[in-house]
């Protein structure tokens, strides 16, 4: 397939994220986006770091291995999501629907921009939200509707604040969800081998 006609392919899903922009940018500074932008901070590395950090401590003070497990799983899987999505924004520039002036920035193209504005695609946020919940959500899977849940939120209110477009957040969670999912079979190759 070439260029030209992969362009067109995706071409249906840029416009929707260009409507779904065009959308919600009236209500960018309204009480209840701020409200939402609030939830959704708790998908930046700092926080997902201290939910993982924290978890290892309370694990260490209760002698819960599982925990300590869970959370060890948590940290890993959501630097390896940082990770990979930092390799993909440092080659694909995309305008924030925040910050997009003309009609054509909404869609991505290959580039090396570094300024946040400039890199929407994909979504750090959900990437790490959602690996961090799946990464918690193995060990405690009688929480994995909750913590998917949780994690699926952080991702979807980048959307209403303008921070990313729908295609920047379900690249996110994919790739959080396929990081984790990756940790979870060297993890259980480590088990195995471990004994």
């Amino acid at each position: 397939m070439n260029k030209v006609s992969t362009e067109n392919a995706a071409e249906p899903l840029f416009e929707l994220d260009r409507r779904v922009r065009d959308l919600f940018a009236p209500y960018r500074r309204t009480p209840l986006v701020k409200a939402l932008r609030k939830v959704g901070q708790a998908g930046d590395q700092p926080q997902l770091r201290a939910l993982g950090a924290g978890l290892f401590v309370l694990g260490l003070v209760r002698s819960d291995p599982q925990m300590m497990r869970a959370a060890t799983r948590m940290l890993l899987s959501h630097e390896l999501a940082t990770l990979a999505k930092s390799a993909i924004k440092h080659r694909i520039d995309r305008a924030r629907p925040r910050s997009a002036a003309g009609d054509g920035d909404h869609k991505p193209k290959p580039g090396r921009k570094t300024a946040k504005e400039d890199t929407s695609f994909p979504s750090g946020h959900s990437a790490g939200a959602i690996a961090v919940a799946s990464a918690f959500a193995a060990l405690y899977p009688e929480h994995r509707a909750k913590a998917l849940g949780a994690g699926g939120l952080i991702g979807l209110v980048q959307v209403p604040t303008c921070a990313h477009y729908p295609s920047d957040v379900a690249v996110g969670l994919s790739l959080g969800a396929a990081v984790d999912f990756g940790v979870g079979l060297a993890w259980r190759r480590i088990a195995f081998l471990g004994g």
